[in-house]
């Protein structure tokens, strides 16, 4: 849940994928979306991330997930999208 009490999951897909891994530094002056991902974990955010996708995408290909993001796969994807009163995609 937000500070508005709004429940947020986040699932990543393709190169997305690489918001869960150590070792990408971003460009000067570019959000650090790794280190805004890490701190919504903190926040008790769950972010899943499609296991096929580790597999196939990303600069980091096949490299493990830091503490927090958890494998999952396109049938809890699923699962998430219809248990849900809204999606965002981008």
């Amino acid at each position: 849940m937000n500070n508005d009490g709004v429940e947020v999951r986040i699932f990543l897909m393709n190169d997305s994928v690489d918001l869960a891994r150590d070792g990408i530094t971003p460009p000067e002056g570019v959000e650090d979306m790794v280190a805004m991902t890490k701190d919504l974990i903190a926040k008790g955010v769950p972010v899943k991330v499609c296991g096929t996708c580790q597999q196939r995408c990303g600069v980091l290909k096949g490299q493990g997930y830091y503490d927090g993001a958890q494998y999952s796969t396109m049938a809890e994807c699923s699962d998430w999208v219809q248990s849900s009163d809204k999606v965002l995609t981008f």
